[in-house]
């Protein structure tokens, strides 16, 4: 008979995430994962057979609820093109939270990966499934006349996916919340001429 597992996939997971999240996959070392997980190597390798495949499935995680986040925010508002503009403004907020990182882990793990490799395929592929889902928001946004008819939604996706992830890793290094306010507000304004209207200003 098989031994039952005597820890929690969900919680070694999310320790996991955390670990790499903030270390760096080359940075964590089996010794970091026996430590942070408190299991042994043998046990690790049973339940994920390899420091690699682990970290993808923090990968998966750490996307899934990302792109979960995302179809809330956008997919179901009645104002897509708005919802994605209050999400820009929404990034200023520079309060301490319980994140290791206010950047985004996608983007941190392909920094530190060399410009060719499975791994570095397999993280730009959740960056593409990002992508599309601000690219589908966008269309609905043209469905529904919130966008204006020259846009091209594919090409505005790549924009705002840009404006998302450089103000998330901004937020790393700024320190006075009123630039990163002005800064925020002057990228959801951007975004608001891009489709024809404009948002308020919060500052």
């Amino acid at each position: 008979m098989a031994r039952a597992a005597t820890y929690d996939r969900n919680d070694a997971l999310d320790a996991a995430m955390r670990l790499f999240w903030t270390k760096g996959y080359h940075a964590t070392s089996m010794k970091d994962l026996e430590q942070t997980l408190s299991m042994r190597p043998g046990s690790i390798y049973a339940a994920f057979h390899s420091k690699e495949q682990l970290f993808r499935e923090t990968l998966d995680r750490y996307s899934a609820r990302m792109e979960a986040d995302l179809t809330r925010l956008v997919m179901q508002s009645p104002a897509p093109l708005k919802a994605l503009q209050s999400h820009l403004l929404s990034l200023a907020d520079l309060t301490p939270c319980d994140r290791p990182s206010t950047a985004c882990m996608l983007v941190k793990s392909l920094l530190e990966l060399p410009q060719d490799g499975e791994l570095r395929d397999f993280i730009t592929d959740h960056l593409d499934r990002v992508e599309a889902l601000i690219a589908a928001a966008l269309k609905r946004s043209a469905q529904l006349g919130e966008l204006r008819d020259s846009c091209d939604p594919d090409r505005l996706a790549r924009r705002i996916q840009t404006y998302i992830f450089g103000l998330k890793i901004q937020a790393q290094r700024q320190k006075d919340p009123q630039r990163m306010q002005e800064l925020c507000g002057d990228l959801a304004e951007e975004l608001g001429r891009i489709g024809g209207g404009a948002v308020a200003r919060t500052t």
